[in-house]
């Protein structure tokens, strides 16, 4: 069994989603769920054609951390734009 860490980010229709060790592998989806589901299926398609090629699985290298900052945010009057 292998573990990846896969990264999801917000766009303007929706999800996209990638591995950074599993290179050209990306999916998208109108929400989350749906781009976890589709790079779910594109990952499992991708090593299976690996693996059938005689090729080894990507290494797991990849790390990821959530950091917490605290910046206070500028006082702009309320309904005033920068």
């Amino acid at each position: 069994m292998k573990k990846y860490l896969i990264v999801f980010e917000k766009t303007k229709t929706g999800f996209s989603a990638y591995s950074p060790d599993i290179s050209g592998c990306i999916a998208t989806g109108k929400t989350k769920k749906e781009a976890e589901q589709n790079i779910y299926e594109a990952i499992q398609f991708h090593l299976q054609g690996l693996r059938l090629e005689g090729l080894r699985l990507p290494e797991n290298t990849s790390e990821s951390e959530m950091l917490v900052f605290a910046i206070a945010e500028p006082k702009v009057p309320y309904g005033k734009k920068k």
